[in-house]
């Protein structure tokens, strides 16, 4: 495929990006357009990468997965509540994704689509930051159905590459009432179950296309790609105790301009 440089640089791309609002999908169109990088194989594996983010966030929110399987007393998001919750949240883009996959891949994997993408997002995330937020849900374990659902709807808009799954079910699940803190880790956890799906289908559908001497490169972005989302989630977590989103708005709508201007089409 490529080198094992361009694995290591698409592999942290990946795990910077994947978990906080500012699209990893786009990010990594982005960062392959400047490597020079191209075709079906390379579209699979930033894809398939995104394996090494999910075993991250998975890890670090061991207790609450362990809980999906081995329901724990006092802790409502588990057992099949959780499974049921999570379904929801990952059922309409789930439905959409399959219907749209071929125009989504042929119209909007490219980096002006990325670009306009990149500036809607963090014009909804000013909008949301900007209004007075009186948060009703504070804790996971109290979300219902009708929240699970919600933010599902608001995950739609992370089909388009750019927008931000992260940006997508934080700012979806604030304006359905939860702590900043609250829709971050349900949007880190609610990851877990579409990425694996997405990740799944890319990987039936393409895994005719690699040898045996592929398996380094995709190894090395898979581990790379873990270390690297470990350490976002970890300082993400951390700074959304003492910032608002804004400063990812900031970077987004700097950064789509000069998409526009410098990157090729």
């Amino acid at each position: 495929m490529s080198t094992i440089l361009s694995a290591s640089i698409l592999g942290v791309v990946e795990g910077l990006t994947e978990f906080l609002p500012v699209s990893s999908t786009g990010h990594l169109i982005l960062t392959s357009s400047l490597l020079g990088l191209s075709g079906a194989k390379i579209d699979a594996f930033e894809v398939i990468i995104q394996l090494g983010a999910i075993l991250a966030v998975v890890v670090i929110y061991w207790q609450r997965f362990r809980g999906l399987v081995l329901p724990e007393r006092g802790q409502a998001f588990s057992g099949v509540r959780g499974l049921w919750l999570l379904f929801l949240t990952s059922l309409p883009a789930s439905v959409i994704g399959l219907l749209t996959h071929k125009f989504i891949e042929t119209k909007l994997f490219n980096p002006h689509s990325v670009a306009i993408s990149l500036a809607v997002g963090a014009v909804l995330i000013l909008l949301v930051e900007g209004r007075k937020h009186k948060p009703r849900l504070f804790r996971i374990d109290n979300m219902t159905s009708g929240f699970a659902l919600a933010v599902g709807m608001f995950q739609c808009l992370a089909l388009w590459p750019g927008f931000s799954r992260s940006a997508a079910t934080i700012m979806g699940g604030m304006i359905c009432g939860a702590d900043r803190m609250v829709a971050a880790e349900y949007s880190f956890v609610a990851a877990v179950p579409i990425m694996i799906a997405a990740t799944g289908y890319k990987l039936y559908k393409t895994w005719a296309l690699y040898t045996s001497s592929d398996l380094v490169f995709l190894a090395v972005g898979f581990v790379v790609a873990f270390f690297a989302a470990w350490a976002a989630v970890k300082c993400f977590i951390g700074l959304l105790q003492r910032w608002t989103l804004r400063p990812f708005a900031v970077y987004r709508l700097i950064l789509a301009p000069l998409v526009i201007l410098f990157w090729p089409s």
